[in-house]
């Protein structure tokens, strides 16, 4: 791959010398960015350390460190304009625009929301119209998965009281396993794979399956767009490498990946090449280029959340998420 820029062995002769020649001006110190991810190191974050790895951000001109606190503290830092940028779900935006955080959805990640209803194959469950009646397990009546079991069920004309909803914290894995929830909700690249490994009969529903939702992404705020999009422009692009990158050599965005994941290379790495796998297929964004987020997916998103009574009032849309940032 060529990832070296044709001025590389210029810099270099110019470094040797110990000086910049006349007519050159002093490069410019890197921007320093400390980027909230929102969960754990992971595999999954995959084009973020290849971006950083092959020098895309500091090509940009950015010093990029990963922060991995929670969703919401990264939409806080963001709004309040203390950090530049965070990964964040899209409802997150919506919910935060409504209390007057001026966050900005500039790049999606996922094209396909990851969320899955995971059913034991022995309840015979046919499509998502069974789950009427069911008890579902679940972390709690917070965040993406709820929010995209919510989604689902309306989609198949249900309401959260047709159903028995357990908050069970992150335990779907133990949960099922243990026979106490045989219908979880999780993450694409997570349950569903690992209880398939541990030789589990499973129905799944992806959510993305039946509705389109707006998914995780890259935000940054009101104030960076209006006095610096160049800057903004450069981060969206730099990272949308890593991720072309990443889905074109998975491989050996796995290798990278240890570098940053403690741990990952002492895990089954057909477990974690399969989790990466998955995730890619989530990331594509055909027909659409990478980084473009969907009209349609907020607008669902919008309505999802106001009957769940998250959201109470329709939101300018176009203030909330832009796919300037993803042009060349």
């Amino acid at each position: 791959m060529k990832r070296y820029l044709l001025l590389l062995p210029l810099l270099f002769a110019l470094a040797a010398c110990g000086r910049t020649p006349a007519g050159t001006s002093t490069p410019r110190p890197l921007r320093k960015i400390n980027l909230p991810m929102g969960y754990i190191p992971n595999i999954q974050y995959a084009p973020f350390y290849v971006a950083k790895e092959h020098g895309y951000y500091e090509q940009a001109g950015f010093d990029v460190s990963f922060d991995y606190s929670f969703e919401t503290d990264g939409v806080a830092l963001v709004g309040a304009n203390k950090r530049a940028f965070a990964i964040v779900s899209g409802e997150q935006v919506l919910m935060a625009r409504e209390q007057g955080v001026p966050v900005v959805y500039v790049m999606a990640w996922w094209q396909k929301f990851p969320i899955v209803v995971i059913a034991d194959k022995k309840l015979g469950l046919k499509s998502p119209a069974d789950l009427k009646g069911q008890r579902i397990g679940l972390p709690g009546l917070f965040g993406a998965n709820y929010i995209g079991l919510i989604a689902l069920l309306h989609e198949f004309h249900l309401q959260e009281s047709d159903v028995t909803l357990d908050a069970i914290g992150f335990n779907q894995v133990e949960a099922f396993t243990s026979g106490k929830e045989p219908i979880v909700v999780g993450y694409v690249t997570n349950e569903p794979i690992q209880l398939r490994n541990q030789g589990y009969q499973i129905t799944t529903f992806p959510v993305a399956d039946y509705v389109t939702l707006a998914s995780n992404g890259l935000i940054t705020n009101e104030t960076l767009i209006r006095e610096d999009p160049e800057m903004v422009h450069r981060f969206v692009r730099a990272t949308l490498r890593g991720l072309s990158d990443t889905i074109t050599y998975p491989h050996e965005a796995y290798e990278i990946s240890k570098k940053y994941v403690e741990g990952l290379a002492d895990e089954d790495p057909k477990v974690q090449m399969e989790i990466l796998r998955t995730a890619i297929e989530y990331w594509r964004g055909d027909p659409n280029p990478l980084g473009y987020t969907k009209p349609a997916a907020w607008q669902k998103t919008q309505e999802v959340l106001q009957s769940m009574g998250l959201l109470h009032g329709a939101q300018d849309l176009n203030a909330a998420y832009t796919n300037d940032f993803i042009k060349p």
